[in-house]
């Protein structure tokens, strides 16, 4: 795994040169970030609605049973 990503870095900087290469990482791990940071969001909206959701079917199970 680390061979691999060596050798992509290695190829990009004979292709892209130095500053070029730089710029490129730079953006990589900017999307990266915003990615992760989309797939947090993502993850507690969904967490937050099937809690609203399993709260929703106690208050119906309790209703039905005449519960208050």
């Amino acid at each position: 795994m680390g061979f691999g990503i060596l050798f992509v870095l290695m190829l990009g900087l004979l292709l892209l040169g130095p500053k070029q290469l730089h710029t490129l990482l730079g953006h990589v791990a900017r999307a990266k970030a915003q990615f992760e940071q989309a797939s947090r969001g993502f993850k507690s909206q969904l967490a937050a609605e099937l809690d609203a959701t399993d709260l929703g079917e106690k208050t119906d199970s309790h209703e039905l049973l005449g519960d208050e």
